[in-house]
């Protein structure tokens, strides 16, 4: 997809400024920095915008470096990572929950889990939370970079990245490997976005999607998206031309759809070859998905609902009073994955980077348009110490960072400090302390840390793996969160003697087994709620 440039791009601008040495002492940092500014060649020099959106970024850095690590599904993909570790191989069939036992697994995330789990062994919470904070920065600095490169404009460049960022918002602040399929899919929209297409791209975008089917399978709508650039070509083409025959001829269609072929087939570099196609497609349809609120349709009730809808009402606008061409491929793009966003609001997290580039494309070619026709085209000037300058910046966020204490100075954080509030930390510590008997049932939420972090061999009921969990299982789970009729019985059932929920969501539930004469309250800690059967099963 070649998108049309309305506005010339300078390349290098003026010179640098010289530091004048000094014999005074007090002066000598900068005669050092002066001389470093002289040996720096000019293609490393570069201007006020790249430190300040530098210092914006690193910001950014560390303060996701902060965030508190969510309770849910991080540890789910953790303990898979150690069960991979320990075996030395993929499991076949769901290996961590009792009630799953035999259920065909095809674990789209195997490299994601393993390398996070390495990781953990290496530097604890604090190499979690630099992948984490390092992916989403990382992403954030791709579509910084080309924003600033095709606007030169800092402001523009900032409102596109805040709009990204508040549509990402609420999938950002939890540490999970889809933050690994969002590089891969950042890297492959600067390939997209590019003026040109390159040879380099026929062998770097194979790799990327073979990389990509490995670590998270949100490959797929990267696929998609070449789709889209291939059908969108073909119909300009059609459009312009009025006959079928140039669109073989055009050196760009045929080169995208070269590299669609190319992705689709690195795809089979996995463990399941073709097999994982078909558990990718068919993933959504799994019905135990519906009762997850990620997995629901975006509805105006969401905050995320909102945002979207703030977000595409802008975009209209920018695109009604744009002057920039506007190709079909884009289109197709930005429907294709809006619509998607609609039907599963998980999806979002794909439409956001193609919506906030457009808004900042669009917004500032717009916002061109109408300035003074009479411009006098400024020259930005370049300089060493600018470079310097954010080397600094990137130096000092690593340093100030959990994982640079832990590697300079072996200050690993404390895991219950790096954790969310609401991860069941008492919980497990009174699992510890008193073994449960058998098969358990938990808080869906929290089967994960209770796998990662729990006593061995806990039978924990349901974890985050829902598409795992067979039908039968996972209705008797919802049946008993929302107590209906029976849902004692189903517990008696199961054989379940220790019941581990939380008082954010099962406050109802939590006041029923109190009244119960047939189980006991052993712990309340104010997050988890622990009850016992007072005649095991």
């Amino acid at each position: 997809m070649t998108l049309p440039d309305d506005t010339a791009m300078s390349d290098q601008h003026g010179s640098c400024d010289e530091i004048p040495s000094s014999e005074h002492g007090s002066d000598v940092p900068l005669a050092h920095a002066g001389m470093l500014e002289d040996h720096l060649p000019e293609r490393w020099r570069v201007t006020l915008a790249v430190p300040l959106l530098t210092s914006v970024l690193a910001v950014i850095f560390i303060l996701l470096s902060y965030l508190p690590l969510w309770h849910t599904d991080l540890w789910g993909h953790l303990s898979y990572g150690r069960w991979i570790a320990t075996t030395g191989h993929i499991p076949v069939t769901e290996p961590l929950m009792p009630l799953s036992t035999g259920m065909p697994f095809v674990d789209t995330e195997w490299l994601s889990q393993w390398i996070g789990y390495q990781s953990y062994q290496l530097y604890s919470v604090a190499a979690i939370q630099a992948l984490f904070a390092a992916g989403i920065t990382g992403c954030l600095v791709l579509f910084v970079w080309r924003c600033y490169r095709k606007t030169e404009h800092v402001v523009w460049t900032l409102a596109g990245m805040s709009v990204l960022i508040a549509l990402n918002w609420m999938q950002w602040s939890i540490a999970r490997p889809q933050i690994a399929g969002q590089v891969c899919f950042a890297l492959l929209w600067l390939m997209l976005t590019s003026r040109h297409r390159t040879r380099w791209q026929l062998v770097t975008i194979p790799v990327l999607f073979a990389a990509w089917a490995n670590l998270h399978g949100s490959f797929i709508v990267g696929l998609s998206c070449l789709a889209a650039c291939v059908v969108g070509r073909a119909f300009d083409l059609l459009r312009r031309t009025k006959t079928s025959a140039t669109i073989w001829k055009d050196t760009s269609f045929r080169h995208d759809l070269l590299l669609l072929e190319l992705a689709a087939t690195a795809v089979l570099l996995n463990p399941y070859g073709v097999q994982l196609y078909r558990e990718v497609l068919s993933f959504s349809a799994t019905s135990n998905l519906s009762d997850l609120v990620e997995w629901q349709p975006l509805t105006l009730r969401m905050r995320q609902g909102k945002i979207f809808v703030t977000v595409a009402l802008a975009l209209i606008a920018v695109l009604r009073f744009s002057p920039r061409r506007i190709s079909t491929s884009e289109i197709l793009i930005l429907i294709g994955l809006g619509c998607g966003t609609m039907w599963s609001s998980r999806f979002i997290v794909w439409w956001a980077p193609w919506a906030a580039w457009f808004f900042a494309l669009h917004g500032h070619a717009a916002w061109n348009a109408r300035r003074s026709r009479k411009r006098v085209e400024s020259v930005r000037e370049t300089k060493g110490m600018w470079t310097v300058a954010s080397i600094g910046l990137i130096w000092i966020s690593l340093a100030i960072a959990p994982l640079g204490g832990a590697i300079m100075h072996g200050r690993i954080p404390e895991q219950q400090k790096a954790v969310s509030q609401f991860t069941p930390l008492g919980a497990v510590k009174y699992l510890h302390e008193n073994p449960p008997r058998g098969q358990i049932f938990n808080t869906y939420e929290w089967g994960d840390y209770l796998l990662w972090a729990g006593p061995e061999n806990l039978q924990v009921f349901v974890a985050s793996h829902a598409h795992l969990v067979p039908v039968e299982v996972w209705q008797a789970y919802m049946h008993i969160v929302e107590l209906g009729s029976g849902w004692d019985e189903q517990l008696e059932r199961y054989g379940v003697n220790t019941v581990v929920i939380d008082h954010r969501y099962r406050e109802a539930l939590i006041n029923v087994m109190k009244n119960s004469d047939k189980w006991e309250l052993k712990l309340d800690d104010g997050t988890a709620v622990i009850f016992e059967r007072k005649v095991p099963i």
